[in-house]
């Protein structure tokens, strides 16, 4: 089964044999399992993920090891999104730290036509410029997630000349915390892009 990944201009086609999906489900279920506790979607904790959100996940997975050049583990994410959405053609992963705006496009099951219109099963891409992938996952390992302190949440941001972290200042609702976060974020993106 082929599944074309789509990364910020670039398509991938990958084929995944038959035997990698069936020897994979032990796998799969076991990625399954700790979905099933919940999982920290970009900026959102989403309790119980549906089928999307758990292959949009396991895109972001597929990122990775497409990054890292892991073929081992890209076939394993690849196989994964392949068993649990039928009829999946391409996924358009996105690249800047939405994981909820990487769209699955294929055909839905039973379509006889040659050529019906495709269906999309999230919502739409990120819009503005794409980034460099490198550049927005070093971003994204040195400005941490917002965390509760107390009652108060705050994150924290590298400072790679100093090589320590500077944490933020407290806030009094995730939300407030959530939005200085997201600035902090495109400073920091910014900061790299102009250094490279």
């Amino acid at each position: 089964m082929i599944l074309k990944a789509i990364i910020d201009d670039q398509e991938y086609s990958l084929n995944v044999p038959d035997e990698v999906i069936a020897q994979g489900e032990d796998f799969f279920d076991k990625l399954d399992a700790d979905m099933d506790k919940g999982w920290q979607m970009s900026r959102e904790w989403v309790r119980n993920p549906n089928q999307v959100e758990r292959c949009q996940i396991v895109a972001d997975k597929l990122l990775t090891a497409l990054e890292k050049e892991n073929h081992k583990v890209g076939m394993l994410m690849a196989g994964y999104i392949l068993s649990r959405m039928p009829g999946i053609e391409s996924v358009e992963i996105d690249i800047r730290g939405e994981m909820q705006n990487t769209q699955l496009v294929g055909h839905a099951p039973g379509f006889s036509a040659p050529a019906p219109d495709p269906i999309t099963w999230s919502g739409p891409m990120a819009t503005g410029k794409p980034g460099n992938p490198k550049v927005l996952e070093q971003a994204g390992n040195n400005v941490t997630k917002v965390y509760k302190v107390g009652k108060a949440y705050r994150f924290s941001v590298l400072d790679q000349a100093a090589g320590v972290w500077q944490d933020s200042p407290m806030f009094a609702t995730e939300q407030e915390a959530e939005r200085m976060r997201q600035k902090a974020f495109d400073e920091y993106l910014e900061a790299l892009e102009r250094g490279n």
